[in-house]
């Protein structure tokens, strides 16, 4: 008998993106388990509206503190995580129904590959086709370990598989969407990297940038994605790797605004 699973659908203010990604989660989810962050927006009424989903709610830490909270109340002994802007295709549907007919015991969890989108456009190199991430898991053996941003699992890489089709990934529609996120990914990436011991450097500002767009661009061949291919590229490269660096030297090195009130408060005490 195919073992169950439940879709785990983290977000906040997902308006536009949460019912094609339940309708999509629908293909393959036993059950799906939307878990909001605080939304402000019309995001549980939409999941409301939608129906057949069962839906959690808890003030949001940082991610791996939340997803670990909310992977223990899946159902099923499978959990498949999809983020709001991510998209289960039927044939990746299908690959997971498949496996879950007879589930190799020494496995813990399988690893996705994304089709990436960038403002609609298909990115198909500079990085965004190799990447993979463990998604499906067993619900009581994978926990995240903790970090502010781009959590991963405490897991032996040796108990991983790799899933042979691929989650869709819509992941910006427009640079205000861009730069919302990637100020908070850039502060809590660069925080991640002092909690490790981590400074900034004349050759992590300087270098290091022109470093990542040549690997990008070049390399792994971001050229060939045309011009919306350049500004992925640029933009992880002198957006995300250069201010991280830049939020290292910040907290290093910065000097805070002197608070002209304060200076006028004690001249007026010692008046």
């Amino acid at each position: 008998m195919a073992e169950k699973i439940t879709v785990l659908i983290p977000c906040k203010n997902e308006r536009m993106n949460i019912r094609p990604c339940i309708e999509a989660a629908r293909l393959v989810a036993d059950e799906i388990l939307v878990a909001d962050s605080g939304s402000t927006d019309d995001t549980m009424d939409i999941v409301r509206d939608a129906g057949g989903c069962r839906l959690i709610e808890r003030e949001f830490v940082n991610y791996a503190d939340f997803k670990n909270w909310a992977i223990p109340q899946a159902s099923h002994p499978w959990v498949f995580i999809v983020d709001a802007d991510e998209r289960v295709t039927p044939e990746l549907a299908q690959e997971i129904r498949q496996l879950l007919e007879a589930p190799p015991e020494n496995l813990q969890g399988y690893r996705v590959q994304f089709d990436g989108h960038f403002m609609g456009h298909r990115i198909r190199h500079g990085g965004w086709d190799t990447v993979d991430v463990l998604r499906l898991i067993r619900r009581d053996e994978c926990r995240y370990r903790q970090g502010r941003v781009h959590e991963g699992f405490n897991v032996d890489p040796k108990r991983l598989g790799l899933l042979k089709n691929r989650l869709l990934h819509y992941t910006l529609w427009s640079y205000d969407q861009y730069f919302f996120k990637y100020v908070n990914y850039t502060r809590w990436g660069a925080l991640d990297m002092w909690d490790k011991g981590k400074r900034s450097s004349t050759l992590g500002l300087l270098v290091r940038p022109f470093l990542r767009f040549f690997q990008l661009y070049i390399l792994r061949g971001g050229f060939l994605d045309g011009r919306a291919g350049i500004q992925v590229c640029m933009l992880q490269a002198f957006f995300v790797t250069f201010v991280k660096q830049a939020r290292l030297w910040e907290r290093e090195h910065g000097l805070p605004q002197p608070n002209p009130e304060e200076a006028a408060e004690e001249q007026r005490r010692a008046a």
